[in-house]
């Protein structure tokens, strides 16, 4: 006889994770949302999914996204208002996403997730020159780099030594939520899968661009399918994040 006890419980929200510590979420501001009306709809979703915390992270790269402090806050207020008229309560936060390149400038105010932590990322297809140095740089300025998407970056498919460095030299790594399932291509998957075993990742985030990420994510989330890949890895956004005064 079938007995309903012997069918594991599903997990359909994201609760477990609880604070997304990336996404381009914020209008008009980089190759994110488009709109504020866009911009209301993903935090409605994403809170339906089980996120009680946005930290907003756009891009600052000066070819393409030249945002600052600023535009930034700016843009996060926008957004903060048009979710007040709603009537949606949620923590939101703003930060960026740091392109390590020529224009990366440490001597300048940053804008960081909690006034410790700075988001840091590179070009998928060339490891920026002196990116140990550059590390090792944030840390003497009293930030806590953050790697993001380390297993997008297609210089370490075969060769994670630099990655295990970057763990030694005090670098937390970041998660996007859609590599391990397959989204970004196999490559990126299996390495997501390698350093997961290897317990390399300290974080986990969504970085939702679009209504594509937030389909797979939703489709992932709902099914369950997300938590048991990752519910028990033991992710730190909410011990280190949840704290953040707004």
């Amino acid at each position: 006889m079938f007995s309903f006890f012997n069918k594991k419980n599903k997990v359909t929200d994201i609760s477990w994770l609880g604070v997304d510590i990336h996404s381009h979420i914020l209008p008009s501001i980089d190759d994110g949302s488009p709109d504020v009306g866009t911009s209301v709809r993903f935090v409605k979703s994403l809170q339906e999914l089980g996120f009680n915390q946005l930290i907003c992270t756009p891009h600052i790269y000066k070819e393409l996204y030249p945002n600052t402090i600023e535009s930034i806050s700016g843009a996060k207020a926008i957004l903060q208002e048009a979710l007040d008229r709603e009537h949606i309560d949620l923590k939101l936060s703003a930060a960026a996403e740091y392109m390590v390149d020529q224009d990366f400038n440490l001597d300048e105010p940053l804008c960081t997730l909690d006034q410790k932590h700075l988001l840091i990322e590179m070009s998928y297809l060339n490891e920026s020159p002196g990116i140990s140095n550059t590390i090792f740089d944030i840390e003497i300025k009293g930030y806590k780099p953050i790697l993001a998407h380390p297993e997008r970056y297609t210089f370490y498919f075969k060769d994670r030594s630099r990655l295990r460095r970057f763990k030694e030299k005090g670098c937390f790594l970041q998660l996007n939520l859609l590599s391990i399932l397959g989204y970004y291509g196999r490559d990126v998957k299996q390495l997501a899968e390698i350093l997961l075993k290897e317990k390399m990742y300290d974080f986990a985030g969504t970085d939702l661009h679009h209504d594509k990420h937030l389909d797979a994510l939703t489709q992932a989330v709902q099914s369950g399918k997300l938590y048991n890949l990752l519910g028990d890895y033991g992710f730190k956004n909410q011990e280190v994040f949840s704290s953040i005064n707004i």
